[in-house]
């Protein structure tokens, strides 16, 4: 079977508005390009986020943009990134702070060993108070995982907030296949446990240095079993961290702790 090829991205160079010009590319998913761009206007580097040249007809890929820049443009958190501005005519284009900083996927594929405690405790600390805000907000993000976590001088930021919505039925495998909640997975109601969930698999992964999960093809690995304890994994960390991450793991919503549990005994777990 011949596949067909890709559409080139835009170059160094070239223009997404008269306003932004590229940098560099810096990744393509399956609806959209992201570029590192240079703002004219506001003299400094940001994000844009563009539909991919074959897919700016597409509806679904036009309003899954639109809808996560008016989200993004009504929050304001020190660890959601921030929109700068929404382009909707006649292409759609998200203006998005840069950072400076990796995603803690790229920084788990470059460590030696897991993170400290202290680093561990920080970035947990960071996640949970962006999802108490979103959840106040009464959104869910949906799509937590290493990737969508950045390191920025210190402050860990969520990004991509593209699947996020208020709680609620879900279309079943919506998210990411290794990382999304049980619920996600079958097409359940959706709310703030599925973040849990979301949170608890990237403390694992820092944790104990694996993924609690797999992504079979043919299947959800987190409607069959349970990961490995995280204790028996790395016994070295306090009893009380291992098992708040493992209660985040819990195939039932409601056996899950609370964004604001996991944000505590984190915070507990730290040295005076």
């Amino acid at each position: 079977m011949t596949v067909a090829a890709q559409p080139p991205a835009l170059s160094e160079g070239d223009r997404v508005t008269d306003d932004l010009e590229v940098v560099a590319h810096l990744h393509r998913s399956r609806l959209l390009d992201v570029y590192d761009v240079h703002s004219d206007r506001r003299d400094c580097r940001c994000v844009a986020k563009v539909p991919r040249p074959d897919r700016n007809a597409d509806a679904h890929a036009r309003e899954r943009l639109l809808s996560e820049g008016r989200l993004l443009l009504a929050l304001a958190h020190p660890h959601v990134v921030r929109a700068y501005e929404l382009v909707e005519e006649p292409d759609p284009v998200l203006v998005l702070e840069a950072l400076s900083g990796d995603t803690v996927g790229r920084a788990l594929a470059r460590a030696a060993k897991p993170l400290s405690l202290h680093d561990l405790a920080h970035l947990g600390m960071h996640l949970c108070s962006a999802l108490h805000y979103l959840h106040g907000r009464g959104i869910v993000h949906l799509d937590l995982k290493p990737q969508n976590v950045v390191i920025d001088r210190g402050m860990a930021k969520l990004i991509d907030l593209s699947i996020a919505r208020p709680p609620g039925p879900i279309r079943a495998g919506t998210g990411s296949r290794r990382y999304m909640a049980p619920e996600q997975a079958r097409g359940d109601e959706v709310g703030p446990p599925a973040d849990v969930w979301g949170a608890g698999c990237v403390l694992y992964e820092v944790a104990t240095g694996q993924r609690a999960f797999g992504a079979r093809e043919d299947g959800y690995e987190q409607l069959e079993r349970r990961p490995e304890p995280a204790a028996r994994l790395m016994p070295s960390l306090p009893r009380e961290v291992t098992t708040v991450i493992d209660a985040a793991l819990d195939p039932d919503p409601l056996g899950r702790p609370t964004v604001e549990d996991v944000a505590d005994t984190l915070d507990d777990a730290l040295p005076d």
